[in-house]
């Protein structure tokens, strides 16, 4: 008998009041009006790719963070082109400037974060999706210019103002100080989410978070893409992008401490200097940290769900717990929608290349009723 073909990873971020999902072939964003539809939009992506060098072990790590932070950043703008529409309608939101501005950086870092490693990565954009790439690309560099400054120069200024101020005097490529930038990065990190969490627009994003969770580990037990179903399944997910900034942070321990071992010495007549130098020498080795880690959180995803070896998903889980929240069903019924868009391109083969389809419905059951009366496209021999 024919074993049946493997289910594709499924992969996704919460956006503002919205979902979105990715599949290998496919793309959807689905959000939630504050009329209660819902707006979707969805389209093929191509496959040509997905056996080339892009899937290859440790490559495929950097073809994963470039299309997630392209399709994170054109998600995020359509959710927040969404969100200003009903606020032009609605005139003002409740929230002051300030909450907002806090929120727009939260939500920087948050499209970074949790588009990073939920998914499997895919191929790049066609050619056909060249004006959706360009608008994607700015939010991209800008979100890539913001990670490596937060996730990279902060920590490290930090660390060296430590050393400073307790009179430590440690040079910038030892153990220690690496040790010291890795537990600072950690702490920043961890701090940042607690404090975004509290702006409420923030919240509802982690919820969406959860919900996206939810849905996936859903699809992942092979069992009905039901609101019953995904409201009973755990807010935690192995390959969720949180995870890997927990483990960035403690391999970069390693191989930055491995690096600065092996580079010449920096002797540049003051510490600011020796810092400016080594965080230039480090930024040729990012890739190969994002590209190292990304195949360790895929090992752990794949053995370590059960059993004591669990335990090793524990700090990752740990800090999910700041990045998502319980649902509520009508939240449930966004992530979900937006798997069914995703799952109905990839599953009935529809050309790729086509250009964005936004449609609205009215609600989540005429969605349902939508997707099931759809014609499946014939697949090629």
């Amino acid at each position: 008998m024919a074993s049946a073909p493997s289910r594709p990873y499924i992969g996704g971020q919460a956006v503002l009041e919205g979902v979105m999902m990715r599949a290998p072939t496919s793309f959807a964003v689905v959000v939630r009006r504050r009329d209660g539809s819902l707006n979707v939009r969805e389209r093929a992506m191509p496959a040509g790719a997905a056996a080339g060098p892009a899937r290859w072990p440790f490559a495929r790590g950097l073809a994963s963070l470039v299309e997630s932070l392209r399709l994170g950043s054109e998600a995020l703008r359509f959710s927040a082109e969404k969100m200003e529409e009903d606020m032009a309608a609605a005139e003002r939101r409740a929230s002051g400037p300030g909450a907002g501005l806090l929120g727009m950086l939260g939500l920087a870092l948050f499209s970074l974060v949790f588009s990073l490693a939920t998914h499997d990565g895919g191929a790049p954009a066609s050619s056909t999706e060249k004006a959706t790439q360009k608008r994607s690309s700015a939010g991209m560099w800008i979100m890539l210019a913001f990670a490596i400054s937060f996730f990279v120069a902060l920590p490290q200024g930090a660390a060296a103002g430590i050393d400073r101020l307790l009179g430590l005097h440690l040079e910038v490529q030892s153990p220690a100080f690496q040790a010291m930038t890795g537990a600072l990065k950690l702490t920043i990190v961890v701090g940042y989410l607690l404090a975004i969490r509290r702006i409420p627009d923030i919240r509802r994003v982690f919820q969406y978070h959860g919900a996206e969770h939810k849905t996936i580990s859903t699809y992942e037990a092979g069992e009905a893409l039901t609101v019953e179903n995904a409201r009973r399944k755990t807010t935690m997910h192995p390959r969720c992008g949180t995870t890997f900034l927990v483990m960035v942070a403690l391999v970069s321990i390693v191989v930055f401490t491995a690096v600065g071992a092996s580079l010449p010495r920096i002797h540049t007549g003051s510490s600011i200097g020796d810092n400016v130098v080594f965080f230039l020498e480090k930024l040729p080795f990012l890739p190969v940290l994002v590209a190292v880690t990304f195949e360790i959180q895929r090992v752990f995803a794949r053995y370590c769900t059960k059993g004591p070896l669990r335990a090793l998903l524990w700090p990752g889980f740990l800090v999910q717990k700041i990045t998502t929240a319980e649902p509520d069903d009508a939240q449930l019924e966004v992530a979900l929608g937006s798997l069914r868009a995703t799952l109905f391109r990839q599953e009935r083969a529809t050309p790729p290349g086509q250009p964005e389809d936004d449609v609205v419905f009215p609600g989540y059951e005429a969605l349902l009723a939508a997707d099931a009366l759809r014609p499946a496209a014939p697949r090629a021999a």
